[in-house]
């Protein structure tokens, strides 16, 4: 995989996490509405955004943070190691 590749896949998982917060907050935002103007006795609107909210966090993380953590080049170096075990 050469460099213009690895950038693009990191521009593309970085633009599905943005589309994926986008979506997060506007329907979140409509289904607070729902839950204000139909049952605003019982707040069950914090379920999705708490359990959608964990997952949003977690893609932030593998987006941001553990950047190729397990990617190939991860790959490529745990091969080198295997294959030199077996000349051993």
């Amino acid at each position: 995989m050469n460099d213009y590749e690895r950038a693009a896949e990191r521009v593309d998982r970085k633009l599905k996490f943005y589309r994926s917060l986008i979506s997060y907050i506007i329907v979140n935002a409509f289904l607070f509405a729902i839950n204000y103007i139909f049952t605003p006795s019982f707040w069950w609107v914090m379920f999705p955004i708490f359990f959608w909210g964990i997952g949003l966090v977690v893609n932030f993380f593998k987006t941001f943070v553990f950047i190729d953590f397990y990617g190939e080049e991860y790959r490529q170096r745990k091969i080198a190691e295997e294959m030199e075990k077996m000349k051993v």
